[in-house]
C-alpha cells in the first residue's frame, strides 16, 4: 500500500505536488513524515543489498517508483537505454561497437554475489587482479563484460588493473562496480584503468606518464594509495603490441622501471599489466633491476599460471596457430621501511567459457594474493 503511494508521489508534476501540499491537513502532514521514514528505510536496505551508498539507492528507487525489486533489477541488470553508452570516437577495431548490456545475457554480478557471498575483510592480506579485458573485440561484448564483472564480484579484490578498456565498458563498470573507485588512464579510444575498493584503499593521488614515441596510444597510469596503513604506488600499462614493435616496447619498459625507481623507498611499488614482453626482450636489457622482482618468478615459476595468452586453450580469436606466452606480468619493489608486503599466491582467472560460448577475454587474468606484515 505504502509502496503504491510512494510510486504515485514520484509521478506527480511539481505543480500538482504544490497544490496538494497547500491542501494538506495536519493528519496528511503526519502521513508525509511516515512516507519519508519509509523511503529512508528503503534506501538503507537497497544500499545494504547493492553495496552502494544512499544517494545511489535513492536515485534507483525514485526512478522505479520506490519499488525495491524493480530498483534492484534496474541496478543489477539495467535496460539498454539507461546503461548502454556508445563511444563518441572511433575505436581501432573491426566491426561496429555494441552495447554493453543485453537482457538475454547471463552471468550477472547479482547471481555471482548471491552464490559467492561476501568475503571478510582482513588487514593482514590484500588481493590484486590484472587483466586485459579485450574491449576492442566487439563480439559478445555484453556477455563478456558481465563475465569480467562476475569474476570481480566473486573474488572481491582490493585492486584491479585493467587494459583495453573502451568508453562504454568504462561507463558500465562505473555503474556496476559502485564499491570501487575507478581511475582511467585516458578516456579516448581504448585505455587502462585501476579499480580500488573503497573500504580498503585510500587514494592519495594519481598521475599519467605518456610514452613519447608510442604509435598505439599507450601510457603509464600510477596511483598512490594506502592499504592497511602501508604506502603503495600501483602502476599499470599496456606496452606496445606485436613482435615488430619490440624496440618501442623496451623503451616503454625502461620508462616503467625508471618510474618505479623514482617512488620513495618507504613505499611498496606494484606494476602489472599486459606487457607483451618476451623473455628474450627482458634479457636484452639485462633483466630487471636487483630490487625489482617478477612475482611469477619469485613464487617459483608456478606452471599452472605460466601462460596468460594461450591460443591452444583460449578460442576467442579462432585462429589456427597455437601460441603460448606470458604477456601479462606483475613486478614489485618492496619498501625499505615500515610494513612489508609479500606475494603469496598467483592464479589464472577467466578460464571458464560463458554461456555465449566464449571466454571473457582472449587473455587470462592474473589473481595475486599478498600478505601484509606489519
Amino acid at each position: 500500500m505504502e509502496g503504491d503511494r510512494a510510486a504515485q508521489e514520484v509521478e506527480r508534476t511539481p505543480s500538482e505536488a504544490k497544490e496538494q501540499q497547500r491542501g494538506q491537513s495536519a493528519e496528511e502532514g503526519g502521513q508525509w513524515e511516515e512516507l519519508e521514514k519509509y523511503r529512508k528505510r528503503l534506501c538503507s536496505e537497497f544500499a545494504s543489498i547493492s553495496s552502494s551508498d544512499t544517494a545511489v539507492a535513492e536515485r534507483y528507487l525514485a526512478e522505479n517508483g520506490w519499488d525495491m525489486q524493480k530498483a534492484l533489477n534496474s541496478f543489477f541488470d539495467p535496460p539498454r537505454e539507461q546503461d548502454a553508452l556508445r563511444t563518441p570516437q572511433q575505436v581501432p577495431t573491426t566491426g561496429a561497437l555494441v552495447e554493453l548490456t543485453d537482457d538475454s545475457a547471463t552471468n550477472t554480478v547479482a547471481a555471482v554475489v548471491e552464490s559467492a557471498g561476501v568475503c571478510p575483510q582482513d588487514d593482514s592480506t590484500f588481493s590484486l587482479i590484472t587483466w586485459n579485458i579485450d574491449g576492442l573485440d566487439s563480439n559478445n561484448l555484453q556477455e563478456r563484460a558481465r563475465g569480467v564483472c562476475s569474476y570481480i564480484a566473486l573474488y572481491s579484490p582490493d585492486v584491479v588493473f585493467l587494459q583495453e578498456v573502451i568508453p562504454p565498458y568504462f561507463s558500465y563498470l562505473q555503474k556496476r562496480a559502485v564499491s570501487y573507485t575507478i581511475i582511467p588512464g585516458n578516456m579516448d579510444n581504448y585505455f587502462t584503468a585501476i579499480m580500488l575498493k573503497k573500504s580498503r584503499v585510500k587514494v592519495l593521488k594519481h598521475e599519467i606518464t605518456a610514452f613519447p614515441t608510442t604509435s598505439m596510444l599507450r601510457n603509464l597510469l600510477a596511483v598512490y594509495v594506502t592499504i592497511s596503513g602501508n604506502d603503495l604506488c600501483l602502476m599499470t600499462s599496456h606496452l606496445e603490441s606485436t613482435k615488430d614493435h619490440s624496440e618501442e616496447r623496451l623503451k616503454q619498459l625502461r620508462l616503467v622501471l625508471a618510474k618505479m625507481a623514482e617512488v620513495p623507498e618507504s613505499s611498496t611499488v606494484i606494476f602489472g599489466g599486459d606487457t607483451n614482453l618476451r623473455d628474450k626482450e627482458v634479457a636484452k636489457i639485462g633483466g630487471l633491476p636487483n630490487n625489482i622482482l617478477d612475482i611469477w618468478e619469485f613464487l617459483g615459476k608456478p606452471e599452472h599460471c605460466h601462460y596468460t595468452w594461450d591460443t591452444s586453450q583460449n578460442t576467442n580469436l579462432n585462429v589456427r596457430y597455437k601460441c603460448k606466452t606470458r604477456f601479462d606480468r606483475l613486478f614489485m619493489r618492496g619498501a625499505t621501511t615500515g610494513g612489508q608486503i609479500i606475494p603469496q599466491s598467483l592464479d589464472l582467472i577467466g578460464l571458464e567459457k560463458l554461456d555465449c560460448g566464449r571466454f571473457p577475454s582472449d587473455h587470462w587474468g592474473l589473481l595475486c594474493n599478498f600478505d601484509v606484515v606489519l
